[in-house]
């Protein structure tokens, strides 16, 4: 592509330190352009740094390295051209939607006169003309997020930064904020000109980019790029748009070269450590991934874009749990399938007492985490420990918050598995419950 180059980034590294003095990698040298004219998708699972890449771009954090140059000069603080739309939609509740959107001119000292013209066009423009004396709290989650789009479009800027930007917001609401935008987009009538989108929604993504950037975590890095060379507006039922999300489920599946085994093996299931960071996955949602996939017109072997379309899942609601039925050996992730082992096909269709006996076998063979806890408990006298004896653990391999939920998730596993038992009050585990 031909078009001027609005952004460069190249080899960002950012590293946070922990309170202990170690260093937690968030991000490793991520390289990545924009050109004008482009609408560029970053996917990929919660804790992969995608949001954390657009505080650097947008100058809101300093990386521990590398560079961020836009329109050739070194991006050093909030930069002026570049605005962001958050997810949360961020709108000051004490002032009215013509003052939230007006503020980031007053900001940049604009002539009252500019700023009271630049307000009522960008509100006209987003579709909110009529609502400017409206405060947040009248307005719907759609309009909220709109008045965000207002606010961001107002000062020009060249690089528009969403941030899940339709995520909070119900289906049909997000669908037409969505379309809004790409009609304005595509008419060339947004003071923009180039965009990076943050999603965890695949179909979003194929629809609105040129570009799919696929990260991976622990920590952040671009695996994988996308082309999307498909005419705007795109059609969703299109073989077409079809084969690019089967795609990406793939990729997305796929994990990173570092499974490979000697001999030219390859491990199915990828290792998990004590240090592995759980996402927190109810044993209700595992057992209902297993059913569905179990029962016609799946019948062990499902597509995960046409499971997560008939369970109305989004990727990121659906992988944390079919990478759990992996991780605990009762599905195997693999081309953008989901394929249930023995195991899994046996625990669908077991009364409670079978499935409970299988997912503690599992739960303490094949969980590290799970099976470190009940080997402590098993070896103190009291069988008893606090929680903190595994917290403080788990912080030398990743976040506080990180470390709270593997901790939730293990516990709510436990609890299920009867493997061991968890006293909120006191803050501790026992083997209280099992027998």
């Amino acid at each position: 592509m031909n078009a001027p180059l609005l952004l460069d980034v190249q080899k960002v590294r950012q590293a946070f330190h922990k309170p202990d003095g170690d260093e937690l990698l968030v991000l490793d040298g991520v390289d990545l352009t924009l050109r004008a004219g482009e609408i560029v998708g970053l996917l990929g699972r919660s804790g992969s740094g995608k949001s954390t890449l657009l505080r650097v771009i947008a100058g809101l954090a300093n990386p521990t390295g590398g560079t961020v140059n836009y329109l050739g000069q070194s991006v050093a603080g909030p930069a002026a051209g570049i605005a962001m739309v958050f997810q949360s939609f961020a709108l000051f509740p004490w002032l009215t939607v013509f003052e939230n959107v007006q503020i980031g001119l007053e900001a940049l000292r604009v002539p009252a006169t500019e700023i009271r013209r630049r307000a009522l066009a960008a509100i006209d423009l987003i579709g909110l003309d009529g609502f400017e004396s409206a405060y947040p709290r009248e307005l719907s989650g759609g309009m909220r997020q709109r008045v965000g789009f207002a606010r961001a479009l107002v000062v020009h800027p060249n690089i528009l930064l969403m941030d899940e930007p339709f995520s909070a917001l119900d289906v049909l609401t997000a669908e037409t904020l969505r379309n809004d935008f790409l009609d304005l987009w595509t008419a060339g009538q947004l003071p923009i000109q180039g965009v990076l989108l943050v999603t965890h929604n695949i179909e979003e993504a194929v629809l609105m980019c040129d570009r799919l950037l696929l990260f991976c975590a622990q920590p952040g890095r671009i695996v994988s790029e996308i082309p999307i060379d498909l005419p705007k507006p795109r059609q969703p039922l299109d073989p077409r748009f079809r084969a690019i999300i089967d795609r990406v489920y793939v990729e997305m599946t796929t994990r990173p070269g570092t499974d490979a085994r000697p001999e030219g093996r390859v491990e199915r299931y990828a290792g998990a450590g004590i240090g592995a960071m759980l996402t927190h996955v109810s044993s209700n949602l595992l057992a209902g991934l297993l059913e569905a996939v179990s029962t016609a017109p799946y019948n062990g072997h499902a597509d995960l874009p046409a499971i997560s379309a008939d369970l109305r899942m989004e990727a990121d609601e659906l992988f944390p749990v079919a990478e759990a039925l992996q991780m605990l050996r009762f599905a195997e992730l693999a081309g953008g399938d989901i394929r249930l082992t023995e195991a899994g096909e046996q625990f669908a269709k077991g009364d409670t007492d079978e499935r409970k006996r299988l997912f503690s076998l599992h739960l303490l063979k094949y969980v590290p985490l799970a099976a470190y806890i009940r080997r402590v408990l098993d070896e103190r006298a009291s069988h008893t420990a606090p929680k903190t004896r595994f917290f403080d653990e788990l912080e030398d391999h990743m976040a506080e918050d990180a470390a709270e939920e593997t901790l939730r998730t293990i516990i709510s596993w436990g609890r299920y598995a009867e493997a061991f038992a968890y006293d909120d009050q006191s803050q501790s585990f026992s083997l209280e419950n099992p027998t």
